[in-house]
């Protein structure tokens, strides 16, 4: 999947959850929602964007904190 649509669909979620008043609550249910709509490959990708560094594509630091926490324990990132 495009790594652009993959972070815009990321930033509209961490969108929805940045009105938690709770920073830690939010990323939590940020890897929720990833871990039960998104599939294995495209949180994958996304730790892969996130690994790179640098800008992450503008993606929102909500989304980087949810998936190094709560996501990067269950996955590889692809080799290559």
């Amino acid at each position: 999947m495009d790594i652009d649509n993959l972070v815009r669909m990321a930033n509209r979620i961490g969108d929805y959850f940045a009105a938690y008043p709770d920073r830690s609550e939010a990323e939590a249910a940020i890897a929720r929602h990833l871990q039960m709509f998104w599939t294995p490959q495209m949180r994958r990708e996304l730790l892969a964007c996130i690994a790179e560094g640098d800008d992450m594509r503008g993606l929102h630091a909500v989304i980087a904190e949810a998936a190094k926490k709560h996501l990067a324990q269950g996955e590889t990132t692809p080799s290559g």
